[in-house]
């Protein structure tokens, strides 16, 4: 597999080893193979990405890689997401649309010299977190295809594990940047609410939503991180969210035992045992909370108020052509449109009431760890049950955005039969740099020398 770490990749440009063409084809030659796992809705012609390489080695001509800080980066962009020059779809033949220009995200990275590949496949209207729900094709497990690769940010969580991409956007409104990212060995980092624009992306709820980051490591995470965020004026919901100073951690939250769930895998159970050991032995102090109030505040996302948001986003395609929108995500939204002003007050209400518990609880400790899921499902199950199993996933996600934190999943272990595991941590909105930070100390006591040394 190719070697697509950012810092690889711009040492070898610094070196004259390596140009954006010659990468270009080098991709080009990986991604001819069978898309076996369902990784694209779209992509760029071989033409096309290697005119963008040309493109860009005649902007470097003009400039130096210094004011170029993904030059000859590859990425791949959320089909939910707009990219210039290709279509948006969110998994939804009938809802597609040729966008004007790219999401500000993608813009900002385009500028910094990454070369779009092309859209990936996702749940669609980014609604679950399995990776099944698509007409495009069932995203399959990286490592084991057997398995659910994990949604709705699936086709862009593959394109990083499976070596076809650098980085990838994806979007994350209940778990959808960090779950597949644990089902596929990656970091996902779903950044505070704001602070990268959602201007150009396909609402799911758009309160909530966030454009995320997958990567091999941490340290890739930090690099895109860097230049995609931003406030954007002309996206309401965007936030000059400054970022907080980088403390030092210590002490680490971790849900009380009765609390945590693993869904009958004995196997992920052990494997965040084995975490908790990890850190204790490296001297951080595990404190046990009470998670009670995240749990609450996680189920208000499927059962109350802001299922309206999803339906609010569908409205028009469901009232003009129902049957285009997948059985499964029609049962999950439709029922919003009996919600009354006073139930959607309730919600709010008790999500404050939340919230200010939850708050106080994370006051209490520098950050908190918890499974990125409690369980792998395999497609088949997934498909028998998608409902109830899709829920299970979201027991440690569903919280994030309605609750206004930043998170981070990062891989930690694997089970016996080589599927991997993987935990998040998280702290209040305006700590991203802070939980990049904390995970790339545990990458460089972790990883093999080899790997420090790339």
């Amino acid at each position: 597999m190719l070697n697509l770490s950012i810092e690889h990749l711009k040492t070898a440009y610094r070196n004259g080893t390596l140009t954006p063409t010659q990468l270009t084809q080098q991709l080009i030659a990986v991604l001819e193979q069978p898309d076996t796992h369902a990784v694209w809705i779209s992509r760029f012609s071989e033409q096309q990405l290697l005119n963008m390489a040309a493109q860009l080695e005649q902007r470097l001509a003009d400039t130096d890689l210094n004011s170029l800080p993904l030059y000859g980066i590859p990425f791949a962009v959320k089909d939910n997401i707009d990219l210039l020059g290709l279509p948006t779809t969110a998994g939804c033949a009938d809802f597609a649309y040729q966008p004007t220009e790219s999401a500000t995200a993608v813009q900002r990275l385009i500028d910094a010299g990454a070369i779009p590949i092309g859209k990936t496949n996702l749940d669609q209207f980014a609604t679950g977190l399995n990776g099944t729900r698509s007409p495009y094709g069932i995203a399959r497990n990286s490592i084991n295809p057997d398995y659910i690769a994990g949604g709705s940010s699936s086709g862009s969580a593959l394109a990083v594990a499976l070596g076809q991409v650098s980085f990838s956007l994806g979007t994350d409104t209940a778990g959808s940047g960090r779950v597949p990212a644990a089902f596929n060995g990656l970091v996902g980092l779903k950044p505070s609410c704001g602070l990268l624009s959602t201007r150009g992306v396909v609402p799911a709820c758009r309160s909530l939503d966030c454009v995320s980051i997958f990567s091999q490591d941490s340290t890739d995470a930090a690099t895109v991180l860097a230049v995609a965020a931003g406030y954007d004026a002309a996206d309401p919901y965007s936030r000059d969210r400054a970022q907080m100073a980088v403390q030092p951690v210590q002490r680490i939250g971790i849900p009380m035992a009765d609390q945590l769930q693993f869904f009958g895998d004995a196997e992920y159970a052990a494997c965040f045992t084995q975490q908790c050991e990890r850190l204790l032995s490296q001297g951080y102090q595990l404190v046990e909370i009470d998670f009670a109030p995240f749990l609450a505040a996680a189920k208000l996302l499927y059962s109350g108020a802001w299922v309206a948001e999803r339906y609010h986003a569908l409205q028009p395609l469901l009232k003009r052509s129902p049957e285009s929108v997948l059985p499964v995500i029609r049962q999950i939204v439709e029922p919003a449109a009996s919600l009354s002003a006073v139930q959607t007050f309730d919600g709010f209400y008790q999500l404050a009431a939340y919230k200010r518990q939850a708050d106080q609880i994370l006051s209490t400790v520098d950050l908190i760890m918890t499974p990125t899921a409690g369980r792998i499902f395999t497609v088949k199950e997934m498909l028998a049950d998608p409902i109830t199993l899709n829920n299970q996933l979201g027991y440690y996600t569903n919280f994030m955005n309605l609750l206004d934190y930043a998170a981070l999943a990062v891989p930690s272990g694997t089970r016996a039969d080589g599927l991997p595991f993987g935990v998040t941590f998280f702290a209040g909105a305006g700590h991203d740099q802070g939980l990049l930070a904390f995970a790339q100390r545990l990458e460089l006591i972790t990883k093999p020398t080899a790997e420090m040394t790339r």
